[in-house]
């Protein structure tokens, strides 16, 4: 069966995390010390006031034991075809930046593959990552700079990089200009509970 939506849907992290809580009979409190936050930024996040970074949202998905794609799920339903035109993206803004799913939210399947449009500065957050399965990232335009370890690599348009992505890794836009650039996670374990990436934080 395939999914194919007229519109692009815009999605609140803030409430999705707030329902996912709930529906776990979750308290801030108790969120707060399995995700190693503050109670006070949980609930900053929920009411809409804070946009998370990347490692942020690791974070919290990881204590809720849940994809990190899940915070940007609009259906509960996963399909084993989704056809996904330009237009009918789920998108989920941020401070500096876009995530915009390529169809990976709704598959039933170990493949996340996404869009990010990055202003310039914005980076996926204070922490390094580190997820099961494999990472790939193609930059379409201006400047991606990643570091996997302790090697850097500077992306531009045209530029790829492919990693196991159990090593520490973080990105950010280091140049002048927007940057544009598809991401694939694959290989995670089925269960994997901190999928990551999504957020431009400068």
């Amino acid at each position: 069966m395939s999914l194919n939506r007229a519109d692009a849907v815009s999605v609140d992290v803030g409430i999705r995390l707030r329902k996912l809580r709930e529906a776990q009979g979750i308290s801030i409190r108790e969120l707060a010390r399995q995700s190693g936050l503050s109670a006070n930024a949980i609930s900053l996040i929920e009411r809409g006031r804070s946009s998370p970074s990347v490692s942020t949202l690791y974070l919290l998905s990881e204590a809720l034991t849940i994809p990190i794609t899940t915070l940007f799920e609009t259906l509960d339903r996963k399909y084993e075809i989704v056809h996904r035109k330009g237009s009918e993206r789920t998108r989920v803004s941020f401070s500096r930046g876009v995530w915009e799913g390529l169809g990976g939210e709704m598959f039933k399947g170990r493949v996340q593959p996404f869009a990010l449009t990055l202003e310039t500065g914005a980076n996926s957050g204070p922490s390094t990552i580190v997820h099961s399965g494999h990472e790939f990232v193609v930059c379409l335009r201006g400047q991606l700079e990643y570091q996997v370890e302790d090697e850097t690599y500077l992306l531009e348009a045209g530029d790829s990089l492919l990693f196991k992505a159990y090593l520490e890794h973080r990105w950010r836009n280091p140049g002048p200009l927007l940057t544009s650039a598809i991401f694939v996670l694959s290989g995670f374990e089925e269960a994997e509970r901190n999928l990551q990436h999504i957020n431009a934080e400068g």
